[in-house]
This record gives C-alpha cells, structure tokens and sequence, in this order.
C-alpha cells in the first residue's frame, strides 16, 4: 500500500518496505485542545510485529555485508532529509505532543546533530590490534552487528530518542524493528520517512506503531530479536529487562529521573534560578533529566523560594503553536492526573505549596490538559513529591545546612541519571562531581541537556546496560570478535586457555 500523501496526517506501519494498515486505528488527539483530532494511526499487533522481525531477518544477510562506510552515506542522505523537513516534524511534534514550537524545533536540530555524527561512524567503525605473545602471530579484535534489534521509544522525545537508537543500530549494521510510543505517531511516521526516501534497503528499517502489550511484548519474547534498547518507566524498564535476559538477549533500558539541582552558598543566585526554572518547567517537566528537585543550602534558601515561584507564576501557558506560550499541556489525561495526583500527596506530606498547584480550565485552557507551573516548598528527603518521579511541572524545593548535607540529600532517591551544582568554588564543584550517583554531572549549568558527541545515560535505577549516544552510542548494537592470525602456520602457544 502507497504511503499517503505527503501532507497526511495518517500513519500506517512501515514493514519491508511497503507502507501497511493495521486491523486496528486509533484517533490521534492534540493534547493542548482534544477537540482535534490530528488523524488516525495504525494500531499494530502481534502479526504486524512477527511480520516486520520476518523482514528484518530477510534483510539482515545483505546489509551486515554493506560496508560500514556505505551504511553511514545512508544515514548522511537521511539527515539531510530531516534538515529539509524540519519544521514539518516540530509542528507535528508540538500538535500530537504538546511542547512548545521553540522546543520541538530544538529537539529536531538535536536530533540533526545526533544522526549527522553517527552517520559518520561508518568511517570510524574500527577494531583494535593487540600484541600477541606467541611469535609470527597477528592479534587484533573487530567489533559486528548483533543482527535484528528492536528499538521501543517513549513520546516525551519523539524524534531525538528514536534517532539516537535507530542511527547507531543501522550504522553498526543491524536489521530494525521501531515501535514508536502510542501518543506520538505521526511524529515517528515523518522520522522513518527520512530514512525511508534516503533509500534503505527493504526490511532494514521496519515501523510498527502499536502497543507495548502487543507489539513490544512480541518483539521482546521473539527468539530472533537479538537486542532491545528501551526508554521508559522504570517500572516497565525492569519488567522488560529481565523477560529480555531470560531469552539471553542483549537489554539496554533508559529509565526513570529524579534530579537534583544543588544550590551552595555561594551560588550566582540569577544563575541557579533560571536553571531551575528551565530544568523544571521546560517540556512541561516531560523529560527524563528535568529539575524535579532543587537542594539549596538555608543561607539562600527564604531568597531563592520566593524568586522561584515568583518566576514559575509568570510562565504563560497553553497551546505550544501560539507565540508567546511557554508551556504546554501534558501529553494526555493519564498523565495529567499524575501530575494533579502527585499536587495532592504533597499537600498530604506537609510540603508547603508557594505557587500554582491547579488546573487550568478556562478559555483557552478549556479542553487541554494543563496545570499551573507547581512549586512546594520545605520539602524533606522522606516525602514522595521528593522521591518519586512525577514528569510534570512540579519543583520540590529542599533546604540544607553545608556542602555534605547537600550532597547527601542529592544522593537520597533511588534514580541517578542527571544532577547539576551551582557554585563558584572549584574545589566543591569536583567533589560533588566526584560524589555524586549520577551519569551526567552538571556544574553550573542546568540538568537538561546533552550533545551527540558524549554519552547518555543514568546508574542505579535509571539505567540498565551501556550507554547510548557519544562514542560509546555504538557499542551496545555490537559484539566484539577476537581474531588470531598465524601468517607462518608455525606458531605454538605456550599456555592453555
């Protein structure tokens, strides 16, 4: 079946090639105003799911024989094909998921950088040549695909997220199985577009919108799927990882975040607050590295409160498509009454509420899902609003007296993916970076971010497996091969191994 017009904002699966519906559609909802609906989506299955893995394998032989260097062209011809349809794909991410126009064309530019600099790991996909002991003997190691891999990515990053997956999977010479999160499947149409009109080889990449309990679950027990890198929950993370272990497959999961931002006494105060105004309400606090705690020592603490809420209260929200709105709503009524649940627990815990804390229901905000930029104060490390991840705009503030309760309170949730310190002392700055338990350190810049060029990814419960993008982004899509030579036929090891 031809893919629909250009401009339609259908989506049907993608799978050797041919562009197919499903027996089931869902309605896409625009978030920010649910009386629209964007266009129906395919909604796929098990079948759709068994098909596509059947495609990849097909593939799989012919493109792990295409040299890596050719494999990257692929990828520079598909970067340049987002670069062109730029603007298409932030206005799409902005209607289905809800982040502001100005966000969702920096999450596209991101995304450009991202594809652009592992395409160019055709080039430099590399082994290594090792001394041998045993004489006349050539030792070296080269790195291989895994084979067919499913990719299963969340809504909150619809196109950065997949294309740092889908990139360095192809690149490394793997066969693709995608599934897109349910809420932003238009988005995921026009990225696989890019790779698709760049010419791929039929069955390389595969596309298949669905459910996790469908669709992901068949492509995570499928024998023939050799590799799964998930991002997500950590509930579903842990759950999908160790189904996927036990079928002794390769599990890579970026789970959840509960970051701190980490105010010392001497902080640029200025500084400190527009990070964490940025960190936690930038993508309506939707992202994994959001500022969902700031820890601030008590000399600052009565100044820096009341200045944060003074600024969350001025933040315009609504409709991400219309100039001005810095906000947007949450994704969809699910995770709007997450947020609204996680207002009233910090009521119940004793946390003291200095600014928003509602929903917003009148005019415009009439038939989205928004909520006023949430801030509480007198927050303890015990308190869930301080624990648990919320994705939502709501900062808990936490007061501490010196550098090691700081730290200390930093250390304190269960998550370790981003944190961020405000200070001018250099000594103190690399002690918390040595300190702390998280993957990506931040000194005086705020927790959110991240470049194409270094690794990302989290400890404890936020990250299970390697590292993705950066010069690591390939390793996990890859198996190292150990190869000896001997160029005589002569050579005799002197060790049994």
């Amino acid at each position: 079946m031809p893919m629909p017009d250009s401009e339609s904002n259908d989506v049907l699966a993608h799978i050797d090639g041919q562009w197919v519906s499903a027996s089931q559609s869902r309605d896409n909802v625009n978030p920010a105003d649910t009386r629209e609906i964007i266009g129906k989506s395919a909604h796929c299955g098990r079948p759709e799911a068994e098909a596509a893995i059947a495609a990849a394998q097909r593939a799989l032989p012919g493109w792990r024989e295409t040299p890596a260097p050719k494999r990257g062209q692929y990828l520079f011809e598909a970067t340049r094909l987002m670069r062109e349809r730029a603007e298409r794909l932030a206005v799409a991410m902005t209607r289905e998921e809800g982040k502001t126009l100005g966000e969702a064309r920096g999450e596209v530019q991101k995304s450009i950088n991202i594809l652009e600099y592992m395409a160019g790991e055709g080039r430099r996909a590399s082994g290594q040549v090792i001394p041998s002991e045993m004489p006349r003997t050539l030792a070296y190691h080269v790195r291989q695909p895994l084979g067919v891999v499913a990719l299963i990515t969340p809504w909150n990053f619809p196109v950065a997220i997949p294309t740092w997956k889908i990139g360095p999977a192809l690149v490394a010479g793997n066969t693709v199985i995608f599934k897109p999160a349910s809420l932003t499947p238009l988005t995921a149409r026009l990225l696989t577009e890019c790779f698709v009109d760049a010419g791929l080889p039929n069955g390389v990449l595969n596309f298949v919108p669905g459910g996790g309990a469908s669709v992901g679950d068949t492509l995570v027990g499928h024998p023939a799927v050799r590799a799964v890198s998930f991002t997500g929950s950590t509930e579903i993370g842990m759950a999908l990882a160790q189904k996927a272990t036990a079928g002794h497959k390769k599990c890579q999961c970026e789970m959840g975040g509960k970051n701190a931002l980490v105010v010392l006494a001497d902080a640029d105060l200025d500084l400190a607050i527009e990070a964490t105004i940025q960190g936690a309400f930038g993508s309506t606090g939707q992202r994994c590295t959001a500022t969902s705690r700031v820890i601030v020592d008590r000399s600052l603490y009565g100044a820096f409160v009341e200045r944060v809420a003074e600024a969350a209260r001025k933040i315009k929200v609504g409709n991400g498509l219309h100039a001005g709105v810095q906000m947007g709503p949450s994704v969809d009524a699910d995770q709007h009454q997450t947020v609204l649940d996680y207002i009233n627990v910090a009521h119940q815990d004793g946390a003291r509420l200095v600014a928003g804390g509602h929903r917003l229901t009148q005019d415009e905000h009439a038939f989205g899902f928004f909520t006023e930029p949430t801030v509480f104060a007198d927050c303890t490390v015990n308190m869930r609003i301080a624990r648990e991840e919320v994705f939502g705009p709501i900062l808990a503030c936490i007061a501490v007296d010196g550098y090691e309760e700081a730290l200390a309170a930093a250390n304190s949730t269960p998550f370790g993916l981003a944190a961020s310190v405000y200070t001018r002392d250099l000594v103190l700055a690399q002690r918390f970076t040595d300190g702390i338990d998280v993957g990506i350190v931040h000194v005086n810049n705020p927790t959110v971010g991240g470049e194409a060029q270094l690794p990302f990814g989290g400890m404890k419960d936020t990250g299970i497996g390697q590292r993705e993008m950066g010069t690591t982004g390939v390793d996990f899509y890859t198996e190292l091969k150990t190869v000896y030579v001997d160029y005589t036929g002569v050579a005799r090891r002197s060790n049994l191994y």
